[in-house]
């Protein structure tokens, strides 16, 4: 017991040290623990494998554990976005029902989809998505309750997970704030219940995210890798990320930018 008490507070002077500092090497924190390389090895190995860390060549940075509110994040990677959002509303022509998420991402979907000229329905805890696509009078758009987040524009609690729970959808569209090998991650808890939450009420999930969310994993995992899965996102991933895609039968669906 002691010796795991040891190991527990070591690896937390390890965080502590990567708040104050993100990125450190592993010269630089055996010395400072007065431990051996090789046990900072082994310590850092078991913080990335629980997604507190992101092992780097020769040390570490501290995990992505918040994002920017919203109205940051669309002003990022804009045209890989948009690439995204488009071949996404390619993909799903002829789905007459589905779930959306909240996000940057899936805000640019929003926008792309209110173009249909096809009947559909669309549950969604984002009231921004909601807004986007009430302008097509196709589209029926069902908002769920809950208490109301500013920061990222959705509704999240016991009462949108319990109006989740009377949906069955063929097809569930979501955003990721990180992709790893062991899944698609959520930087904030309460968008994350309702996430998860859409996953399970959902045949097919397609899940919007850029390159710059590769290997990496934010605080909360919102699920591993299924084969009912689809990757849509701007490059093809590679190494752990593409095999354990592969490994799971998810699909991978590549949208190039425009020039």
């Amino acid at each position: 017991m002691a010796r795991q008490l040891r190991k527990s507070q070591r690896q937390e002077k390890i965080l502590a040290a990567l708040h104050l500092n993100p990125s450190l090497r592993v010269h630089q924190l055996s010395d400072t623990l007065a431990v051996s390389a090789e046990t900072v090895r082994r310590d850092l190995a078991e913080l990335d494998e629980s997604g507190k860390i992101k092992r780097t060549y020769g040390g570490a940075v501290r995990a992505q554990e918040f994002e920017p509110a919203l109205s940051e994040r669309l002003m990022l990677n804009v045209r890989e976005r948009q690439a995204i959002a488009e071949r996404t509303v390619g993909l799903l022509r002829g789905v007459e029902a589905m779930l959306i998420g909240g996000g940057s991402t899936t805000l640019h979907f929003a926008k792309a989809l209110s173009a249909t000229e096809q009947p559909l329905t669309v549950i969604t805890p984002a009231y921004n998505v909601a807004l986007e696509l009430s302008r097509n009078p196709r589209i029926e758009v069902i908002c769920l309750p809950g208490t109301f987040d500013g920061h990222e524009g959705l509704v999240h609690g016991p009462s949108t997970i319990s109006a989740l729970a009377r949906f069955h959808l063929p097809v569930a569209v979501i955003g990721a704030s990180g992709l790893h090998r062991a899944g698609i991650s959520e930087a904030m808890p309460g968008a994350a219940e309702v996430y998860q939450a859409i996953i399970t009420n959902a045949d097919r999930v397609f899940i919007l995210a850029d390159s710059s969310k590769f290997n990496k994993r934010a605080l909360t995992l919102l699920s591993d890798w299924q084969s009912n899965f689809t990757l849509v996102t701007d490059s093809e991933p590679e190494g752990e990320l593409r095999a354990a895609l592969e490994d799971r039968g998810a699909s991978i669906e590549i949208a190039e930018p425009a020039n």
